[in-house]
This record gives C-alpha cells, structure tokens and sequence, in this order.
C-alpha cells in the first residue's frame, strides 16, 4: 500500500519546486533574453493492490523554458534588417546635409563663379573684376576639395566603423563557443536535461549578433550551435571561432574588407557576401552611397575644370598672350591589385568629358583578353584585346612590364575619384585670364554691299592651325573665297547668316555683298578691351557638357543632391518600417516566452496552496499514525 506520508512529501516537494521556479521568473521578468520557466508535473503512477492501482502521488517530470524557435528567428531577421537601415540611414544623413546645404554646398560656389565671369565679359580690363574672379575661382576649388575632404573622412569612419563591428562580431563569437562547451557539459552531467538559462544567454548573444551581421544558425545536437555569414563563411563551429580581419582591399588600400583565418590561410569574404546588420548597412552605404558621391562630385569637378579650361585655351589675356589652363584637372587613379603576377603598367586618361560617367571599372586579364566591366551596372563594355578606343570617353593605355601578365590580373580604374580633391586654381595673375577671343574680324570699308561679318568663333582645332597672318575673304558669283584663293575649306557657297566654317573658326557674314566684296579675318594681337571669351566662358554655365549633351554643371550636381535626398528619404523610411516589424516581433515572442507577473502572482499563490494542501496531507498521516502508536499500549 502507498504510503500517504510519501504521497503528501512528494506533493511538497513539487510545490516548493513550482514556487522556487515561479521566485525565479519573477526575479528574472526584466533580464534580458530571459524566457520563463514551467513547472512539467507528471503522476508518480499507481502500485497494485487487491483494490485497484492506489496512487502514489506526483513527480517533476523537467523544469520547461517557453522558447520558440521560429519566433525568435523572426526577431533576430528584424533586429539585422533593422540595424542595417539604422546604420545606412546614419551614415547617409551625413551626406545629404553636407551637399544640400545652401550655404555649404556646391551650387552657391558655381553661381558665384559663372557671375564673375560675367562681370569681366561686362567689363574685361576691370583690375577689380578679374582679381575677384581669380578669388571666386579658388573659392569654388576649395568648395570642391572642402566637399571631398568630408566624404574622405566619412569614408575613414565607415573603415573604423568596420573594425568595431568586427571586433563586436568576434566578441559574441567566443561567447557563443563557451556557452557550447558550457551547454554541452552541463547537458551531458544532467542525463540530458537542458540548462533553461545557459541557452537563454546563448539565444541573446545570437541576438546581439544578428544587430552586427545576418547570421544563419544550426542547432548541432550535442555539439551547439554553428553559426555561418554570408555564402557559409563560419563564425562558429562548436567550440572553434574564426575571428574576422579587417584587412585592406587587393585593389584599394584606403578601403578596408574583412577575412577570416582558416588554418594558416587568409580567406577573403567577398563584400557583396556580407548583408544585414551594422556591418552589412556599412558596407551597403559605403558602395552605394559613399564612393557613387564621391566619384559624382570629383565628375562635375572634372566637367568643370575640364570645360573651363578649354575655353580659356581658345582665348587671349590681357598680354595678348594665349589663354592658360584655368584649373588642375584631376586625372584618373589606376590601382593594380597587390595580388597580381604579372606588373604590366595600365594608365586611363579622360578624353570626353561628355561621355564620361561616374563610375569605376575592373580590368581583368583571362590570359588571352581584357575584360572591363563598368561596376555601376557590371556592365562588360569591352573583352577581348587591350582596347584601342575610348570607353565612356576614357582612354586607356598599356604598358608591358618586365613580368608578364597572369591570368586572374586586374586592375581597378577610378575615373573621377580624385576629381575634386585635385581640382585647383591654376592662375596667379588676373592678366592672365583669357577674356579675349583670338581673332578679329571686319569687312572691307570700301565694300560696295550691305554685308557684315560676325565676330567669329574658334573651337579646339583652332589651337593646331592657329592664323599667324590676314586671312582675306572675297565675294564673287555666290560664293566665298580666299585671296590668294586655295586656303582650306574654300570655296564656299553663300547663303545670309549661314555659318562659314574652316580651321576651327566658325563666322557668318550676313546681308547682300557683292561681287568683289572683301571681309578679313586676322590673328587678335592684343586681350585689352575684348570680352568675347569671357561671354563665351560665362556660357559654360547653361551649356549641356556631361552626360551625353543632357546635363549642365549645375544639374549634374543637383542630381547628385536628388539622388542622395531620395535615398536618404528610402532609407528613413525602411528603417521605420523595419523598426514596426521589430515591435511586433518583439511584441510576439514576449506574448510567448515573456515574463508576466500577474500570471507569476496566480501561479504563486497557486504552489503555495498546493504546498499548504501537501503538508496538511503529511499532517493527516501523522495524526493516523500517532492513533496507531496509542492503540497499542
């Protein structure tokens, strides 16, 4: 027969255990990552007796953490998400205040340098004019490098930023690998019984992870947790940790990637590997915010100095001398990658502002061709031989090394890169600014025919047949002539207005000449007075010079600021909707493995009038006891 001393024990004792479990959750209710424990009770069954199975009381079949894991995935998949938008809504924030600014930016700088520019095609021999373009001009350099030394030095905090997060990244690991090793024995020393509260640390340093970097997670049974980034790259396995490296890039050394060690081999992650979290929203904004800003700021300076500078080439200065470049130019930066075999020499040169993008480009060898692909939309733009012609208005150029090139080679190109931290006032005299055009035109004072002559115009193939002497123009029989007759591009058929073009000089003569009428053309022997290629200089502002004839400088940067501003507003928005979704999540997994203390209070108060029931049971069997020990005397 069971005894009912033992049956009313073993009520006792799961009682004090359902109370020390439920003290435990409510001493827990606001630790982190904490997920309540239940009481599993089971029968302790019956024995046989001449009755029936009499029972035997109760036993605590295991002490249970309410977790789910499909609930808990959902909440680390919001936290990378999250943390991701947060991390590129930060860092791209950065970028639109700087180039919006009014006052900061890059437009007001253009403005007051084109208005210079005509104040000195209003009044070209004005002393105070020109020094105050050559003031305005400097100040619109240093807008640019200003403008591009802050981009470089966000892009230093995104290299800093990626070694914290790695370092975070490697402290959870560790963490990870004890809490393995400490689960596992403490597992194998309870007969297979699970520590509730070592897995709720481990599930919150996956957590803790998942806010770094989107991890995946497989639950080895009797080995713990293995953790993998990116395509399968391991963080954890088991017990073993592969630290992650920051190390710099084959082909940029001011760019920082990560690595992990693998025996005594350095593996590269590949960038586009890595997703989600603070590292992955790092490197997100880093290739498609960063380095896009930075190469379309260093192209508008290009276009600028670029445009301008040519100009100024066609004209004359105050010394009658040929316009100088008014700017430095920044010229394109060619990174062989430090892994490469061979050391063949690659150089890219702008040749076409018009044509130029903002993007940079892989050169890669294959041991029989060069392959290029434009990286903004890893376009293939040329595979075969080295290329011969421009791509995008870059040329490129080749020069074989002592070692020949190996297969796997590359080279990264980045155009406009240095663009605006190179661009520089290239003028020290304001009577070198070339406001004057370099030729001067006139019809013949003894003409008999109504017909003028405009004041003509070069472009830049002027500047190889430049005229040295008079060239004299004749009407005769509807047609245009040179005298002597046999100067390229003569004759010509004349029509009132129509351009005459030849050796770079565009001009017109308008009106009715006639037969014997002559016009000149001569070289200008002096800039004083003549504000032609300064009204030329100042039309650069309106005038359609990037992006294949469709954007000027100033709508060029504005879509810069447009792209920047849109993104900015995505990325806000994400972030936002990201942040609900986390709440909810959150909300949810609360809902099931939170602590509630109302419910904690009932279960209390529940355990202690079990307990209470339980002892009056003991008591009962005492006081029958006791009646037995009186019988007998």
């Amino acid at each position: 027969m069971p005894s009912i001393l033992g049956i009313g024990q073993s009520g006792l004792a799961a009682a004090q255990v359902g109370i020390t479990t439920t003290g435990h959750n409510i001493a827990n209710a606001a630790t982190p990552g904490y997920s309540r424990q239940l009481v599993l009770q089971n029968s302790a069954g019956g024995q046989l007796t001449g009755v029936g199975f009499v029972g035997q009381g109760t036993e605590v079949s295991s002490i249970q953490r309410v977790y789910d894991d499909y609930t808990a995935t959902r909440v680390n998949s919001s936290e990378t998400s999250k943390a991701a938008f947060d991390t590129y809504n930060a860092q791209i924030g950065q970028i639109n205040n700087l180039l919006a600014d009014s006052a900061t930016g890059l437009s007001p700088a253009l403005q007051d340098f084109f208005s210079k520019v005509q104040d000195v095609a209003g009044n070209p021999n004005g002393a105070a004019e020109r020094q105050t373009l050559l003031s305005s001009a400097g100040g619109l350099a240093a807008r640019f490098q200003s403008l591009d030394g802050q981009l470089s030095q966000i892009s230093e905090g995104v290299n800093k930023q990626i070694t914290g997060s790695l370092t975070n990244i490697n402290s959870y690991s560790q963490q990870i690998a004890k809490l393995n090793d400490a689960i596992e024995k403490a597992t194998a020393g309870a007969n297979g019984v699970p520590p509730n509260d070592l897995l709720d640390q481990r599930d919150l340093i996956v957590t803790q992870l998942s806010k770094e970097v989107k991890v995946s997670v497989s639950d080895q049974a009797g080995s713990g947790f293995n953790v993998t980034i990116g395509n399968g790259q391991p963080l954890v396995i088991g017990t073993t940790v592969f630290s992650l490296q920051a190390i710099p890039s084959l082909t940029d050394q001011s760019k920082l990637e990560i690595a992990y060690q693998n025996g005594s081999t350095l593996i590269r992650v590949p960038e586009s590997a890595i997703s989600g979290g603070n590292l992955g929203g790092l490197f997100d904004f880093r290739a498609n915010s960063l380095d896009q800003a930075r190469n379309q700021l260093g192209r508008v300076a290009i276009g600028v100095a670029s445009a301008v500078n040519a100009q100024s080439q066609l004209g004359l200065d105050q010394n009658g001398q040929p316009g100088k470049p008014f700017f430095t130019v920044g010229v394109p930066k060619v990174t062989p990658s430090s892994a490469n075999v061979g050391n063949d020499q690659i150089g890219a040169n702008i040749s076409d502002i018009n044509a130029l993008t903002s993007s940079d480009y892989r050169i890669a060898f294959d041991g029989t061709n060069y392959k290029i692909t434009r990286l903004s939309d890893s376009a293939v733009v040329s595979n075969g031989a080295f290329p011969s012609t421009p791509i995008d208005g870059i040329t490129f150029s080749k020069t074989s090394g002592s070692i020949a090139a190996a297969v796997g080679d590359n080279y990264l190109v980045r155009p406009t890169l240095n663009g605006a931290a190179a661009i520089n006032l290239a003028l020290t005299d304001k009577t070198q600014i070339a406001a004057a055009a370099p030729i001067v035109t006139a019809a013949t004072s003894s003409n008999a025919g109504t017909a003028v002559i405009s004041a003509g115009s070069v472009n830049a193939s002027y500047l190889s047949t430049p005229l040295t002497a008079t060239l004299t123009l004749k009407f005769n029989a509807g047609t245009i002539d040179s005298v002597p007759a046999g100067a390229s591009g003569f004759p010509q058929a004349y029509s009132s207005g129509s351009n005459i073009t030849f050796n770079g000089i565009t001009l017109a003569i308008t009106g009715a000449p006639v037969n014997g009428d002559t016009f000149t053309i001569a070289p200008n022997t002096t800039g004083v007075g003549d504000g032609r290629n300064a009204v030329a200089l100042g039309a650069l502002q309106t005038a359609r010079v990037l992006d294949n004839s469709t954007s000027t400088f100033g709508s060029a940067f504005g879509q810069l600021v447009s792209n920047v501003g849109n993104k900015t507003r995505e990325v806000s928005a994400n972030a936002a909707a990201e942040g609900k979704l986390l709440d909810n999540s959150r909300a949810l997994q609360q809902s099931q493995s939170g602590v509630n203390l109302d419910e904690e209070a009932a279960n209390l108060l529940r355990y202690q009038q079990a307990y209470q029931a339980a002892g009056k049971v003991m008591q009962t069997a005492s006081t029958l006891f006791d009646v037995l020990l009186s019988l007998g005397k």
